[in-house]
């Protein structure tokens, strides 16, 4: 037994709640989630920056590409 006990967070609890929630989602129903999720975390994203729809998607396009080899392609995608 080890000398201290592992202290589990109520992050970890509610992490491993939520995991176990989604595992008995049929494979349609986790799709929509995170579908939901995605469309969630843009409006947050688009309220905090003032931005459009489509000048928000454009900047985590941008965002996303940030530190990886340039592409021609993708810079004619996403300027």
């Amino acid at each position: 037994m080890p000398y201290t006990r592992i202290m589990r967070s109520v992050a970890d609890d509610l992490r491993e709640e939520l995991q176990e929630e989604v595992l008995l989602l049929s494979f349609e129903e986790r799709m929509a989630l995170a579908l939901r999720l995605g469309e969630r975390g843009l409006e947050i994203f688009r309220q905090a920056t003032g931005l459009d729809r489509t000048a928000a998607i454009r900047e985590l396009q941008r965002q996303r590409q940030a530190g990886r080899i340039p592409s021609k392609c993708m810079s004619e995608l996403i300027g």
